[in-house]
């Protein structure tokens, strides 16, 4: 291989390393945003925000992160309602939903799950292992 394409093709990689992963965070709890934005921020995940079920539903179709973090008791429509709605969307199965909640009752996983959510988090959230947990699933 020359010099110059192999200088081209580290370049090239150095910078796809680097690309940013946009994370929706869907929370209407102020404590609990500003802890999962902090998490997620200090990690180098770009963060966007919405405070209810209708702003996630509306932000998730205007801005297709590339995971989005919905709790699930929010104001208006609840998360799984969302959750429903995204999936039923043009962007469907493209982007991996996290349901996050602190009302953890038998059965609660499956509602999730059966919504569309591909994976589950229980409140509070441990800022200890709450990045290899997100991790997962981009």
């Amino acid at each position: 291989m020359k010099k110059g394409a192999h200088l081209y093709l580290h370049y090239h990689k150095n910078i796809r390393d680097k690309i940013i992963k946009r994370i929706l965070v869907v929370e209407d709890n102020e404590t609990n945003m500003y802890l999962i934005s902090f998490i997620l921020r200090k990690n180098r995940y770009e963060v966007i925000e919405a405070r209810n079920g209708e702003k996630g539903v509306e932000t998730a179709m205007r801005e297709k992160p590339d995971l989005i973090i919905m709790d699930i008791q929010l104001p208006g429509i609840s998360g799984l309602e969302a959750t429903k709605l995204i999936r039923e969307s043009e962007i469907n199965n493209d982007i991996s939903i996290i349901a996050l909640t602190s009302y953890a009752m038998v059965g609660d996983r499956e509602k999730a799950l059966n919504a569309g959510c591909t994976g589950y988090i229980e409140k509070p959230i441990d800022p200890e292992t709450f990045m290899a947990e997100i991790e997962k699933y981009l």
